[in-house]
């Protein structure tokens, strides 16, 4: 176990996306039981096109004139 931790760090966490049927009963059940298990964070994300509106809305885009300008 000791060279388990040593080596993986708290950030060295891989990022697993599932997909299923969420009607599927036995799919919800098998999900919930994978998150009680205590061992996986889930993790909301946003889209980029809606992060990117919703930015947008807030004003935090900038205008430029040329790409003279940008640069």
């Amino acid at each position: 176990m000791y060279f388990y931790n040593h080596i993986l760090k708290k950030s060295d966490m891989a990022t697993i996306t599932l997909k299923y049927n969420a009607n599927n009963p036995k799919a919800k059940k098998a999900i919930d039981f994978m998150l009680s298990l205590g061992i996986f964070e889930t993790s909301e994300t946003i889209p980029a096109l809606d992060k990117s509106l919703k930015e947008a809305q807030e004003g935090k885009i900038n205008k430029y004139k040329s790409v003279d300008d940008f640069f």
